[in-house]
């Protein structure tokens, strides 16, 4: 079974993506995607849409989020699929998690206005599809727009992180609240593409030790941001912690994704695919 078009961890507009969870669903099932999940920012409300958009294509559903936690000083993000989208406990929790995203968005465009880039509050809004959710992707496409730098890439290695001008911190959920919001609600909780922390090897081993404690099931082995080595390593991890493998692309957008709807290698043989645990969810 891990020979399986899935893709389980994308973005629309209801977050930082910029198709509709619609037009991402057409996506994914021209590029032959069997098995979808919508998993949008701290966010749900796009959940009853992606799945009418799969059904309409073919495609079978996992619902699906995607919850920053704060965790050894890191921001670190936590896949939830095959939860029920209206369980009210999951919804009030991604409300107080959104909720400190539009006082961080003003101290960015401050910080950013102390070095000479003015309106970037009001310009990365435009990008916004649901202002609750205005990130450090949308503060980034206006930077392009306005020609501070010629990619995403570009501003995020010179504004946006950490020691940079518009780096601001924000205190996320706890990775317990996280994971069990999401197992309460009925899902399985996921580590989404560990690679990119950048923990020492302590921190990493504490992350997923604290993680599977609080009943988190699975990780994210095949992504957009994994190289093919680091395949090879979080596979070795998944056995190490008798976790489930996930695989998903990623995608944000047509422009600046790399990796493609569907377009990733397949799940290395030996481990269990979250689709297999989550089997009855699937819709």
């Amino acid at each position: 079974m891990s020979i399986l078009n899935a893709d389980l961890h994308c973005h629309s507009v209801v977050s930082d993506g910029t198709l509709t969870p619609e037009e991402l669903a057409a996506r994914a099932a021209a590029n032959g995607v069997e098995l979808w999940a919508l998993t949008d920012h701290d966010e749900i409300s796009g959940q009853h849409r992606a799945m009418a958009a799969a059904h309409g294509r073919g495609m079978k559903y996992l619902t699906g989020t995607e919850i920053s936690v704060t965790f050894a000083g890191h921001t670190v993000h936590i896949v939830g699929l095959g939860f029920d989208p209206d369980d009210p406990q999951m919804q009030q929790g991604l409300v107080r998690t959104r909720g400190g995203r539009g006082e961080r968005a003003q101290e960015m465009s401050a910080q950013l206005a102390q070095v000479g880039i003015k309106g970037a509050y009001e310009g990365a809004l435009r990008y916004v599809g649901n202002p609750e959710l205005i990130s450090r992707t949308h503060f980034a496409r206006f930077l392009v727009e306005a020609g501070v730098c010629k990619d995403t890439g570009e501003v995020f290695r010179r504004f946006l992180t950490e020691g940079k001008p518009g780096y601001v911190a924000h205190r996320w959920a706890s990775l317990k609240d996280a994971v069990q919001w999401i197992t309460r609600a009925g899902g399985l909780a996921v580590i989404a593409h560990p690679a990119r922390y950048r923990f020492t090897a302590n921190e990493e081993y504490a992350l997923f030790s604290e993680f599977k404690a609080h009943g988190g099931q699975g990780v994210e082995v095949v992504t957009g941001s994994h190289t093919a080595a680091e395949y090879v390593k979080y596979a070795e991890t998944a056995q190490e912690f008798g976790l489930a493998a996930s695989r998903g692309s990623d995608f944000h957008s047509p422009d600046e994704s790399h990796t493609d709807l569907g377009q990733l290698p397949y799940l290395p043989g030996g481990l269990t695919p979250v689709w297999e645990l989550l089997e009855a969810r699937i819709r």
